[in-house]
């Protein structure tokens, strides 16, 4: 999905001009999460939070109060601003983490079936929503182009790892299989795993390859955005499973929205 225009751009808590936008202009190495906010409230709030605190230390040994950042979101929203998709990008150009919040219109994912391209890469420090995802975004180009969606991250093996900016799940008769390996947890894929064995679908992670993907009768995506159905991981077709998908939804809707 192409973002949309940026509509606000803060860097602590102040509107961006040149010279504040050098460092985040001129490097790659730093941090961020992404949000959908509706009403003036997002799902998973803490998770974010705790994402950027996480990830700050691990990459500066620096702590980032979770509270600021709230309040940064918040700033930047202002009162026009209620429905919007929200990115917060931690850098560190000095000794002081610095934090970016970026302000666009509201996305959701398409519901159409995607259908992923397998390509054998696997994301640095995976377990990082980190900046400069040249590779993420080379590969799901290149899918595109050959006519899917989007690209499938596997190892040289063929262990499926995640999609390029989203999680992948797969449904077997036993429930919901998560692929294990390095990858992100996703925000949706945090919110929505927990969840499953009270809905009726045990969840578990476990190995996932290519050549095993016939054993499955469905599977999904997840990200900020929302949720979506595979059709085809390259020449494996799922049906799509529409039972599946509404509870997802179900499911996801139910999660709390909590007030920035």
């Amino acid at each position: 999905m192409t973002p949309l225009p940026l509509l606000r751009i803060e860097i602590d808590g102040r509107p961006a001009d040149t010279e504040a936008l050098l460092h985040p202009a001129t490097t790659a190495y730093g941090h961020f999460t992404a949000l959908q906010v509706r009403g003036g409230a997002t799902q998973g709030l803490a998770l974010h939070l705790e994402r950027l605190r996480k990830a700050t230390y691990e990459l500066w040994e620096k702590e980032l109060d979770g509270e600021r950042v709230r309040a940064l979101i918040r700033q930047a929203l202002g009162d026009e601003y209620r429905d919007a998709s929200v990115r917060v990008h931690v850098h560190c150009p000095e000794t002081t983490p610095t934090v970016m919040v970026t302000v666009r219109g509201p996305q959701q994912m398409s519901t159409a079936a995607q259908a992923l391209q397998s390509v054998a890469y696997r994301r640095p420090a995976a377990h990082i929503k980190h900046l400069g995802g040249f590779g993420q975004g080379y590969y799901g180009q290149r899918a595109q182009a050959a006519g899917f969606d989007d690209a499938l991250l596997v190892e040289d093996d063929g262990t499926v790892l995640e999609g390029a900016v989203t999680n992948v799940g797969f449904l077997d008769d036993t429930g919901v299989v998560w692929p294990a390996g390095p990858s992100l947890d996703g925000i949706t894929m945090q919110l929505i795993e927990p969840r499953l064995d009270a809905a009726g679908l045990p969840s578990r992670r476990a190995r996932v390859t290519l050549d095993g993907l016939g054993a499955f009768r469905a599977a999904f995506v997840t990200n900020s955005q929302g949720l979506a159905p595979v059709s085809r991981i390259d020449d494996t077709a799922f049906a799509v499973d529409e039972k599946l998908m509404e509870r997802l939804g179900e499911i996801h809707a139910a999660v709390p929205w909590d007030t920035l």
